[in-house]
């Protein structure tokens, strides 16, 4: 965006918009090579590892993974391939509809989460800690909050 002032609700909309899109990329790409160089996961690995970590029984419908993590059902498949070839989650199938199958998280699966979430968690607040308060993550965590799909289900 040009230096212009913003004048209308729309310019201000969609400064925040893009400002949003583009720090999301790009931390999601800084802390995605920190995770593979440490633990040799890619951020969509580690979420869906927290993401089974927190469902009931570390368990949850394949669909359910994919909508948790924004991915096509296509994409979570790939994804869950690579994480049962490395044994960190497991297939479990509905014994009441043989459609329906589940990503469960493995023992190993909740190890390698909890070995890469002290240096992942430590990589976040470093990332915020130089830039924010912790008021204001407060309020930025608030603000954040009313966009839709925002709801942290980590919050335990």
């Amino acid at each position: 965006m040009s230096s212009q002032v913003l004048s209308t609700q729309e310019d201000i909309a969609l400064d925040a918009w893009l400002r949003l899109l583009r720090s999301s990329a790009s931390m999601r790409r800084s802390l995605s090579a920190e995770l593979d160089a440490a633990h040799g996961l890619a951020i969509s690995d580690f979420e869906a590892l927290l993401q089974l970590a927190h469902a009931e029984d570390s368990a949850l419908r394949r669909v359910d993974l994919a909508e948790g993590l924004g991915l096509t059902a296509s994409a979570v498949t790939r994804l869950l391939d690579g994480l049962e070839r490395a044994g960190l989650v497991g297939k479990r199938t509905c014994e009441h509809d043989a459609r329906v199958s589940y990503a469960v998280l493995t023992e190993d699966g909740r190890a390698k989460l909890a070995e890469a979430s002290c240096s992942h968690v430590g990589a976040i607040r470093a990332l915020f800690a130089e830039r924010y308060s912790d008021e204001e993550l407060r309020t930025l965590a608030e603000l954040l909050e009313r966009l839709p799909g925002a709801k942290c289900s980590t919050k335990e």
